[in-house]
């Protein structure tokens, strides 16, 4: 018989109990919170595989994932402080809230209403609990997380500004603003050229992240998250710089011993095989 949540939970209990796991038994919010990072990256690396088709990873790190959800509410439950049935009661009410277009009277035309309403549902609700101490100096993107990685953050920043109407036209304005900041970053690295000065150095390092920025709305604005893509990128080059390697050594030769001209050569063949 396939096992539950709820047999999930009284795995948990188990574990935690004076004669379960020693380790387990040993684990605190600051010893989980790598590893609950650490999973949601791999669930999130897993994706891509099931897009392709192949989903065993995806539904393995979900797994993973939601052992350490019941993980973090059993260590919450024994400091007295929430239980796992808590934890799922706020999450259910929250989304019953939010959805008024469908368990309440309101109405929605489109995706972009519904989002226009859950930020402002989301601000009340942050107001009724007092978290925000000042409304009149309030702003949308408080909720946006300054620990989270900067793709991500960049992301969340221009998806928020965007459901209230700041955004552009069309993606081909967004180009036109990417022409603008290659242009900005040309300048800035010949003005370091010029000069080397370690201000100008910033501008430089300023006028980088300015077109990341641009390079993130415009994976916005195609329904890409930039994260997934970059990381779709980084094992692409994984793969092919693997394939040199390879190559390489069925050759018997190092890369020192290697023209550009020739690695460039084995990347093109890689390429075609990947």
């Amino acid at each position: 018989m396939p096992k539950t949540f709820a047999d999930l939970v009284e795995l948990m209990d188990r574990l935690r109990s004076p004669g379960g796991c020693p380790w387990d038994r040993e684990q605190t919010y600051a010893t989980l919170a790598p590893m609950l990072l650490e999973e949601a990256y791999e669930a999130f690396d897993a994706l891509e595989e099931a897009r392709l088709g192949r989903p065993d990873d995806l539904r393995e790190e979900l797994g993973d994932l939601l052992f350490q959800i019941t993980f973090f509410a059993r260590v919450a439950n024994e400091r007295g402080e929430f239980t796992i049935d808590d934890v799922i009661d706020q999450v259910h009410a929250k989304m019953v809230r939010r959805h008024p277009h469908v368990f309440g009277d309101t109405t929605a035309g489109d995706s972009a209403e519904v989002l226009r309403n859950w930020e402002a549902i989301k601000a009340e609700e942050k107001r009724a609990a007092g978290k925000i101490s000042n409304a009149a100096n309030a702003s949308i993107l408080d909720g946006v997380s300054t620990k989270a990685p900067a793709l991500m953050e960049a992301h969340q920043i221009s998806t928020k500004v965007a459901r209230v109407g700041f955004d552009w036209k069309n993606v081909e304005e967004i180009f036109g603003k990417l022409d603008e900041e290659l242009d900005e970053l040309r300048a800035a690295i010949n003005t370091h050229a010029e000069t080397n000065d370690e201000a100008d150095h910033t501008h430089v390092r300023e006028e980088v992240g300015d077109l990341l920025f641009v390079v993130t709305n415009i994976a916005r604005r195609l329904n890409v998250e930039p994260e997934a893509a970059l990381k779709l990128s980084n094992r692409k080059f994984r793969k092919r710089f693997g394939f040199i390697e390879k190559s390489l050594r069925e050759q018997d030769r190092k890369f020192e011993d290697t023209t550009i001209e020739d690695l460039e050569v084995l990347w093109q063949e890689a390429k075609k095989k990947t």
